[in-house]
């Protein structure tokens, strides 16, 4: 009987072997990770560090557009009682920019003076 191991250990590999070879990728979700989002969760929760929460929710960006493309009339109680009403007509990080109808000024109303709003509608009931 011959020695297998001698056998394999004399044979050189062939050159056209490896060339034939098909590289083969496994298929991967395009959602951007989830499984190495969660493996980086658990990770931070086994350090016992607790995640930080996203800067940013985008909830009072989807509120503006919101009230911007239905020309919702809207009530804006400023920090010092004062109360304007009028349509937004656009909004940034800093401000936002009321119309206003009935001769009144627009204005230019800065987001820390804001303190709550709510719909004309509302005001009503």
């Amino acid at each position: 009987m011959k020695d297998i191991e001698s056998t394999a250990a004399r044979r050189a590999p062939d050159t056209e072997d490896f060339a034939n070879r098909k590289l083969i990728r496994p298929t991967l979700p395009r959602d951007g990770g989830g499984e190495r989002r969660e493996r980086t969760e658990r990770l931070t929760v086994a350090a016992g560090k607790k995640v930080a929460p996203p800067d940013q929710t985008h909830a009072e960006n989807f509120y503006y557009q919101k009230q911007m493309q239905s020309r919702t009339p809207m009530v804006v109680v400023l920090k010092d009682g004062e109360q304007v009403q009028g349509i937004i007509e656009w909004y940034d990080r800093n401000c936002i920019k009321l119309n206003r109808t009935g001769g009144h000024a627009n204005l230019l109303i800065y987001k820390p003076n804001i303190k709550y709003m709510y719909k004309a509608s509302e005001r009503e009931r």
